[in-house]
This record gives C-alpha cells, structure tokens and sequence, in this order.
C-alpha cells in the first residue's frame, strides 16, 4: 500500500506503461490499487472474471499521471466504457484464459 501522499514514481509509471494487457489486465488492476492515491475510496471493483472498474482521481496529480499512463498502454482502448468530467473513468475488463 503506498504511502500517504505517495506520488507515483518514474518506475510505476514504466511499469504501467509497458503492462502487457493482452495477457494479463486484471494484474495491471491489482498493481492499480497499490500505486493509487486514495485507493480505498478512488477504485471501486466489482466482479470476478469480468471486472466492472471506476477509477476516480479526486483531482490529484499524481492519480492523473496514472490515467495519462494508461492512455499510453492503450487500456483506455480496449477497456474504455465512459468519463465524467471530474476525474471519473470507468471500465469493463475481461479476464483472458
């Protein structure tokens, strides 16, 4: 769990960057939530082989960095489902088998 105030690191942000999401999304989720400020309440996940995702940034500039980063890794392209204005992302990602 990061620590308070924990902006993510060049290294986090490489990591997510570069996450093979073809073979494994739900780890990208996982590691989500332990580089995620306010993560106990900015991520809400539900379902087990298809995971309902929301990732809410709460306006924090590091959390931002993380969507940018997800941008990068094409998450948003095959995971995608809306936004809101406010810093709110929502996604629907399939388990591979």
């Amino acid at each position: 769990m990061p620590d308070i105030n924990h902006y993510p690191t060049e290294e986090e942000l490489e990591i997510i960057k570069k996450w093979d999401i073809t073979k494994d999304p739900i780890g990208l989720v996982d590691y989500l939530e332990d580089v995620w400020e306010y993560a106990d309440m900015g991520i809400v996940r539900r379902g087990k082989n298809v995971i309902n995702l929301e990732l809410h940034t709460y306006g924090w500039s590091g959390n931002e960095e993380i969507i940018e980063a997800l941008h990068v890794n094409l998450f948003f392209m095959f995971y995608w489902q809306k936004s809101l204005r406010g810093g709110h992302y929502y996604f629907k990602v399939k388990r591979y088998k």
